[in-house]
């Protein structure tokens, strides 16, 4: 291989991984601007977190998606205001919450290894990503009952999982209509 070659591979490789980091960051980015507009309805707020992350994923796929995801956490644990209600911190990780924050890691992983694959299914999408997205509630809810040591299992149910399944399905209805169709674009634009 010539030296010319070796130099064109090499703007090839950096070019994707500065692109891959770009859009990393552009995924993150659109989650901090959707998360913090929430609605409180309890301890646990309605928000447009889970929305972000389900496009997310069917946009860019799992491993971007996971990383995006991972950067949002990490900017609301340095303090920016971009968990729901315009909160960050700590503080917010180890309150009662935080553990739905951290359960949309695991919730990424397990609809993301699906779509990534079959895309083109949206029934099995959907019902994929209702698992994860129960995946996220148990997460969750027994970071609550950790925290909240006087709250039945019941009580946490009724107060954190029960009020959040209408909508949660109407937003994996939303992305798994519009996802895709997004990614397509973004493919025919050559921005992904």
């Amino acid at each position: 291989m010539s030296n010319q070659q070796n130099v064109s591979v090499r703007r090839n490789t950096s070019d994707s991984k500065i692109r891959d980091l770009v859009i990393t960051a552009l995924m993150a980015a659109v989650i901090c601007v959707l998360a913090p507009i929430s609605l409180p309805i309890g301890p646990v707020p309605v928000s447009l977190s889970t929305l972000a992350i389900y496009f997310v994923v069917y946009i860019v796929g799992t491993r971007r998606a996971f990383t995006a995801v991972l950067v949002y956490i990490l900017l609301g644990m340095a303090g920016l205001p971009v968990f729901s209600g315009w909160s960050g911190g700590v503080q917010k990780m180890a309150g009662p919450t935080g553990g739905y924050i951290v359960g949309y890691l695991p919730m990424v992983i397990v609809m993301g290894l699906y779509i990534d694959r079959h895309r083109k299914n949206r029934i099995g999408c959907i019902l994929v990503s209702a698992a994860a997205t129960a995946v996220l509630y148990v997460v969750g809810t027994v970071w609550f009952l950790q925290v909240m040591t006087d709250t039945t299992l019941a009580a946490a149910l009724s107060m954190c999982v029960l009020p959040f399944i209408p909508g949660d399905l109407a937003k994996i209805i939303i992305a798994a209509i519009f996802g895709p169709m997004i990614r397509g674009r973004l493919q025919q634009a050559n921005l992904l």
